[in-house]
């Protein structure tokens, strides 16, 4: 069939918001510079005018300037027109994108609602509140199995505080310790050694004279002499 009939043009895609900003902006600027063109012509009359005479050629030039200065009020409009429906189209796509956002996170918050209710069918409630009476139960018994292992053997649970420290004022006097009086095995202080050596006479050692060292000849003849 293609080939007896052709195939059909493709269509061309429908030109989107983003696409018609562009194209209007494109036309803002062309708009644009055709005014800056007229400004500039308007001040080549603005000069010439300021030069010449009034007369005939005077005010050919003055009429001039008026048709460039209407048209340029004519550009200026379309300008703002331009302008306007620029605006107008970023808004829609700013609303849309907005728009588009929502229902972005909207489904997102419904899968995760969807996703917490799956999660939540397998936890039981009663059976966190059993873990944890049992883990209090669990550690009230290491408390008391700790109490236990702490207590002290052969010593009577009946005694009197108030009884124990007056017998522990009372040692004291038993003992017949004073306040001053302090053992001598808890004495810090050395204790003093006796002096057994005698003492040496004055000058005794001063006045001595010290025997000279003898000669190799002198040694080796003391042992015949000793023979």
């Amino acid at each position: 069939m293609n080939r007896l009939f052709g195939a059909g043009k493709p269509k061309a895609p429908k030109p989107t918001l983003n696409d018609a900003i562009a194209s209007t902006e494109l036309r803002v600027g062309s708009v644009g510079a055709k005014i800056k063109k007229l400004d500039g012509e308007l001040i080549r009359c603005r000069d010439q005018m300021s030069k010449m005479r009034d007369g005939p050629g005077k005010n050919t030039v003055k009429q001039k300037a008026l048709r460039i200065l209407k048209q340029k009020k004519m550009y200026e409009d379309q300008r703002d027109q331009l302008t306007q429906q620029s605006f107008n189209m970023e808004t829609t796509v700013f609303a849309t994108e907005n728009i588009s956002n929502t229902m972005s996170t909207i489904q997102a918050m419904q899968d995760a609602n969807k996703a917490l209710k799956k999660q939540y069918k397998n936890i039981d409630i009663d059976k966190i509140y059993d873990i944890q009476d049992e883990m209090a139960d669990l550690v009230e018994q290491a408390n008391e199995v700790q109490e236990l292992m702490g207590r002290s053997y052969n010593v009577p649970d009946d005694l009197d505080e108030q009884d124990l420290e007056a017998e522990l004022d009372a040692l004291g006097d038993d003992l017949g310790f004073e306040e001053n009086d302090v053992p001598s095995y808890l004495n810090n202080q050395e204790p003093e050694l006796p002096d057994l050596l005698p003492d040496a006479p004055d000058g005794a050692i001063s006045n001595q004279p010290v025997p000279d060292k003898p000669t190799e000849a002198q040694a080796s003849a003391e042992p015949a002499v000793r023979m």
